[in-house]
């Protein structure tokens, strides 16, 4: 088996947050969904969990993160193409979602845009092409 990553996040229309992520590309796994978690997968190692906020509250003695107010995390989704980024941008937009949340990045050998889910969590929607990255440090 390969090493996965099940990114768990909280929501609060666990119905509306299911066709967001439908939208966007990923496909439910009914095995382990239910009335309180959408199991949304989009690749085969990376799967994102949808859990009701008071399900979701059950896996930690912390106090829920509203995502709107504050950045709990930013997570960053590879593309194949500009075109592809740019698509799904388009498509978060018209599914409950929102585009744009800084300006669109591009650095010519990458191209970077920002999407946001019903429930404000983050993404960034990136392509990249290595052999047109300049050389040296780009981290500084």
């Amino acid at each position: 088996m390969p090493d996965m990553i099940f990114v768990n996040l909280p929501v609060t229309d666990l119905a509306a947050a299911t066709r967001f992520y439908e939208a966007i590309g990923c496909t439910k796994n009914e095995q382990f969904s239910g009335d309180t978690a959408s199991s949304m997968v989009w690749s085969d190692t990376i799967t994102f969990m949808l859990l009701a906020r008071d399900y979701f509250a059950t896996f930690t003695p912390r106090p829920i993160a509203d995502a709107k107010a504050s950045t709990e995390v930013l997570l960053c989704l590879s593309r194949e193409c500009r075109e592809d980024v740019d698509g799904l941008a388009e498509t978060a937009a018209k599914t409950g979602g929102s585009a744009d949340l800084r300006d669109p990045m591009d650095l010519g050998f990458m191209y970077n845009r920002t999407i946001e889910d019903p429930d404000g969590h983050i993404f960034e929607l990136v392509w990249m092409n290595p052999a047109g990255m300049p050389s040296g440090d780009q981290a500084g």
